[in-house]
């Protein structure tokens, strides 16, 4: 994460009654994003990953790893605030992790918005202040995504995202899982 001015976010206000800043991540915020994390995690993958991997995901595990990740700085993270300034969801980017992309590619990491809010447009406001961040460093971008997962796939796809067919077959707590590749063009 840079404070550069060039890749600073963009401040979003949402149409709905709520009032959103969306902003870097500090590691004041590792708490907030490590609760949204865990409950997305709960409602999402239920019946996609085992329960049992669910119900022992750890709040204050995830706060120490996800301050490590901002302290490091080796991905932009942003949050999205309500005007109590609790964490309504985050975006993580950075370059792409895998081994044989090239120094252009970047990769949308993870976003999260609260169970709570969804359909409210944080997560769309979230995914473009990520792309912004994304587009002043890279040409293009990737993303994993769970294969049963359909509401992410279909968020990706209206905005821009395309399966590029690239499969990854892996385990999660003894959960066979497939993620798909995703991939967009961030240059006109």
């Amino acid at each position: 994460m840079t404070e550069d001015d060039a890749t600073a976010p963009p401040r979003h206000a949402s149409s709905k009654a709520t009032s959103l800043v969306i902003r870097s991540a500090t590691a004041e915020d590792a708490l907030g994003i490590a609760k949204v994390h865990v409950v997305s995690w709960r409602s999402t993958y239920a019946g996609l990953l085992a329960q049992s991997l669910l119900d022992d995901l750890s709040v204050e595990k995830r706060t120490v790893r996800w301050r490590q990740n901002i302290l490091s700085r080796e991905a932009t993270i942003q949050v999205a605030l309500n005007r109590a300034g609790q964490v309504a969801g985050f975006i993580a980017t950075g370059s792409c992790r895998e081994t044989d992309a090239g120094n252009n590619v970047g990769e949308l990491w993870a976003i999260y918005v609260r169970p709570d809010l969804c359909g409210q447009g944080i997560g769309r406001q979230l995914h473009a202040a990520g792309l912004a961040s994304l587009t002043a460093k890279f040409e293009e971008a990737t993303l994993w995504v769970l294969e049963g997962n359909t509401a992410a796939r279909a968020f990706y796809q209206r905005e821009g995202w395309q399966s590029d067919g690239i499969l990854k077959r892996d385990t999660i707590d003894e959960t066979a899982v497939t993620e798909l590749r995703y991939h967009r063009s961030l240059r006109p």
